[in-house]
């Protein structure tokens, strides 16, 4: 690829994580390197288990335990600041041909991270990697300077009747 795009993949509904993944999973497949950065999160989810499979991906975790459960902290914030650091010299790199920010918009909502760092730290990329910017609340800016832009709107989601995430499913 000669020139690398920017997408943003937000909103309330379902799918912006499974759609990068989506992404990474075909680039993989037409032989490309894939960088994954996930943001707030610690926990191996299923998709994780895409590195087992193929040798030119690599996913990193920036985060401790989840947040919504209690007061982000300190941590938290060192965490996600440490991230787009790495992450930003993964983008500079060119080694990979796609970088994914995994729930970064996250990361700015909780203010870990301004919008303008992330979008300093994009527009500092190798011009041949896509990258893609997933998750909720994305700040306007990202939006503004974006490529692509795709906002998931939930319309009905079977967690409001009380079903939890399911391994392989939603997690």
């Amino acid at each position: 690829m000669e020139k690398g795009y920017f997408h943003v993949y937000t909103g309330d509904g379902k799918g912006k994580s499974t759609a990068a993944f989506g992404l990474a999973l075909r680039a993989l497949c037409a032989g490309k390197r894939v960088f994954i950065g996930q943001f707030v999160k610690n926990m191996k989810y299923s998709e994780t288990g895409v590195e087992k499979v193929y040798d030119n991906i690599e996913i990193v975790q920036y985060g401790k335990d989840c947040c919504i459960d209690r007061a982000p902290d300190d941590e938290d914030a060192e965490l996600a600041r440490g991230g787009l650091e790495a992450c930003a010299d993964k983008l500079r790199s060119g080694d990979f041909d796609v970088v994914i920010l995994d729930e970064v918009t996250i990361a700015t909502y909780l203010k870990f991270l301004t919008p303008e760092a992330v979008l300093e730290a994009i527009n500092g990329r190798a011009e041949q990697v896509e990258v893609i910017v997933t998750g909720r609340y994305c700040p306007e800016l990202l939006i503004e300077h974006a490529d692509l832009v795709t906002e998931m709107k939930e319309v009905k989601h079977y967690y409001t009747q009380g079903v939890l995430s399911r391994k392989g499913i939603d997690c």
